[in-house]
């Protein structure tokens, strides 16, 4: 009787393996195994995130322009906002004596220039929030320090008021003085992303709502242990990548 059960148990291996492990293997050269469909549903999700156009920021039914400005960068010359026509550009708020979040901002501004490194169809427009300090030598100085090779990343300085103007009014970006804050000034750590016609964009949100600004205060590939916000440098790669 064993005999005849082992050459049962047999029979239907061998016919399991004649059916079924052909097919399994097809499938697997296909790509269609995934671990589980959760994986598979992220995939869908990044593909569709990825492929998605950019939105405009609108108000009042018109697109927002990103607004004119005109400052004095590091090297002492006279920049404005038509240095940046038919260029994709990032705009920051910043301080060169920031102890908190502005060393991460332009540490994550230094590998997207190292992204996009020899483009002339790409730039960062830096205003520092603390002119009487950040003069173009202290800038010039700040950029040696942290390594800023690109000839279209201005770092900017000029009339208090009108960067603050340019900050609050024109993209929305808080910036201030405040002498409760850390290095005696407040600002929000967001960079506004601008195309080629001077239209601030951005991706939408999984609500469907533009995000208007990216997070530049948190580092990338920073893990989020604490409820801290999520670096989104890698998707402002990919989406200046679009709009290139």
């Amino acid at each position: 009787m064993k005999n005849y059960s082992y050459i049962g148990i047999s029979l239907v291996i061998l016919i399991f393996g004649i059916i079924f492990v052909p097919k399994i293997i097809d499938r697997i050269n296909e790509d269609e195994i995934v671990s589980t469909d959760r994986l598979n549903q992220k995939r869908e999700r990044t593909s569709k995130s990825t492929g998605e156009a950019l939105s405009f920021i609108e108000i009042d039914g018109e697109k927002k322009k990103a607004p004119q400005f005109k400052f004095i960068n590091q090297d002492g010359d006279t920049i404005t906002n038509e240095d940046y026509k038919g260029k994709v550009y990032l705009v920051e708020f910043f301080f060169t004596t920031c102890p908190t979040i502005c060393p991460i901002m332009n540490e994550n501004l230094l590998e997207i220039q190292d992204e996009f490194k020899g483009r002339n169809d790409f730039g960062i427009a830096s205003f520092t929030i603390d002119p009487a300090h950040d003069t173009p030598e202290v800038l010039a100085e700040y950029a040696r320090n942290y390594g800023i090779t690109s000839s279209n990343w201005n770092l900017m300085t000029g009339d208090r008021e009108k960067i603050y103007d340019l900050a609050n009014k024109g993209f929305g970006i808080y910036a201030g003085q405040d002498a409760d804050a850390a290095g005696g000034f407040a600002h929000q750590g967001m960079f506004a992303l601008v195309d080629q016609d001077g239209y601030i964009r951005s991706r939408k949100d999984q609500f469907g709502n533009p995000l208007i600004y990216y997070r530049g205060s948190v580092a990338r590939g920073e893990s989020v242990a604490r409820g801290e916000e999520e670096p989104q440098i890698d998707i402002l790669i990919e989406d200046i990548n679009k709009l290139l």
